[in-house]
């Protein structure tokens, strides 16, 4: 079959080979062969084949940790699912093996596109914001990255809760995504200091919730601007930067400064993981949360498809389809 491979790790451009003879995973126990229909691109595939991803996978490996497939072989054959590789054989490939108990069954009302980008952006900002965060209808929440793929993700499902969403982007091109995905005031950081605009825009109150994928100067300013008992919520460093936080400045402004690593519930708690899908689903279905996805790709446009993420120069989801 074709994959993708790394052989060693760096740039996504300069290390990924689409290799054409590539065996077809065996599946073993609990697990499912898929085809994959589609496959969303997601930063950690840039930070796995750079060797900066806490998953480390033995060389060679095919990246891909997201996708839409049909089960080829068993009881379920011919189900559209969605769900997390098993690694190393990643989702930029013709076949990958699922795990079967994590395999969920793709929304009909979504594309293979849109199913594939469902699982773990989604998922994501679902724990940060109602398992982590606990965000109530009425509080402000301000999302970094907004137009990115798992931003644009808390920017629906912030106004699905009934907050008020305020998004911060880079640049005009997205900011205007961030406006097609409905966020209530949209600040480009590019241009105006998002701290200042959040407290005029709160009346000095600030935000309730921060969601924050970015860290570096994102995390310090949020600081600034999170609302006496607000919550801070962690998600990723895609600037490069992990912060240092001054627990004394958490402290003193009373606010809580909260973790997720969405992976950890697949094994911790997976039904969680479960229930959440079913109402990710539930959302889909009626029509309150769509994946945002900007550009659908041939398999052969993977590593470039990864580069543009890893770059930032991406909005909402790249997604490489199958045949």
């Amino acid at each position: 079959m074709r994959a993708w491979q790394v052989t060693e790790l760096g740039e996504p451009r300069e290390v990924l080979r689409l290799a054409g003879d590539v065996p077809r995973p065996t599946p073993g126990p609990g697990h499912l062969l898929v085809r994959v229909r589609a496959a969303a691109v997601n930063f950690p595939d840039a930070l796995m084949v750079r060797g900066h991803y806490q998953v480390r996978p033995p060389l060679p490996f095919t990246p891909g940790v997201e996708l839409c497939g049909e089960v080829v072989a068993g009881e379920r054959a011919g189900e559209r699912v969605i769900g997390t590789p098993v690694l190393p054989g990643g989702a930029f490939a013709e076949y990958a093996l699922l795990d079967a108990a994590a395999a969920f069954r793709a929304p009909a009302v979504l594309d293979d596109a849109e199913a594939a980008a469902l699982h773990i952006g989604h998922q994501t900002a679902w724990f940060a914001l109602h398992r982590r965060a606990g965000l109530r209808a009425g509080e402000t929440l301000l999302v970094h990255a907004a137009a990115g793929g798992v931003g644009s993700a808390a920017v629906q499902l912030g106004r699905a809760a009934g907050a008020r969403v305020i998004a911060v982007v880079g640049g005009a091109d997205k900011a205007a995504v961030a406006r097609e995905l409905g966020a209530d005031l949209v600040v480009d950081r590019t241009a105006e200091d998002f701290t200042a605009a959040v407290k005029e825009a709160t009346g000095g109150r600030g935000a309730d919730v921060v969601f924050d994928p970015v860290g570096g100067a994102a995390y310090t300013g949020s600081t600034r601007c999170v609302a006496f008992e607000g919550r801070i919520v962690v998600v990723g460093f895609a600037a490069g930067e992990i912060p240092a936080p001054a627990l004394n400045h958490a402290l003193v402004k009373n606010y809580s400064i909260l973790g997720l690593h969405w992976g950890l519930y697949n094994t911790r708690d997976p039904q969680a993981v479960l229930a959440a899908h079913e109402e990710l689903t539930r959302l889909a279905e009626a029509g309150v949360v769509r994946p945002l996805v900007s550009a659908r790709l041939p398999l052969s446009g993977a590593a470039e498809a990864v580069q543009r993420v890893a770059d930032g120069r991406s909005t909402g989801r790249l997604v490489v389809l199958g045949q």
